[in-house]
């Protein structure tokens, strides 16, 4: 009995401090950087653990695209497919703002893909009004279909 509760408690313990590393959202943190921490964690997927990327993006995903494309394990689903999958483990990155106003920012972004094909992306943000933790924090509401530009060699 003893061990159990020893090994129940390691399992809680490793868990919770897994994901420990993941960034929460804050209201000090700017709309073009949540679009460089979403895109940072995917590029680097499963460091330092399987899918940390998938779920740091879903941290900053705001709650009516969480209700859309969530809960996580669809979403994580939803990476993985032919449509969104360049983005797991991608090369390389650009950001170029697009729009911005007080509580939206439009951002156009290229990968570089595992594959060497480079892909852009609409990639919008906008500050949550919803009450909570997360209040005036900027979440991602929407990323387009990507688009082929082609290869890089």
């Amino acid at each position: 009995m003893k061990s159990k509760i020893i090994f129940v408690l390691f399992v809680i313990f490793y868990f919770n401090s897994s994901y420990a590393d993941v960034l929460k959202p804050s209201v000090n943190i700017d709309p073009k950087q949540v679009v460089v921490i979403q895109l940072n964690a995917l590029m680097k997927n499963d460091s330092p653990y399987k899918d940390r990327g998938i779920l740091q993006t879903w941290e900053f995903a705001h709650p009516n695209n969480q209700r859309f494309t969530g809960p996580i394990e669809k979403f994580t689903n939803m990476l993985k497919t032919q449509a969104y999958s360049m983005l797991l483990n991608h090369q390389e990155h650009e950001i170029s703002e697009i729009f911005k106003s007080q509580n939206l920012a439009t951002y156009e972004v290229i990968i570089l893909g595992k594959n060497k094909n480079y892909f852009k992306f609409k990639w919008q943000v906008e500050k949550n009004n919803f009450e909570g933790d997360r209040k005036d924090c900027w979440l991602t509401t929407a990323v387009s279909q990507p688009i082929n530009l082609g290869s890089s060699i």
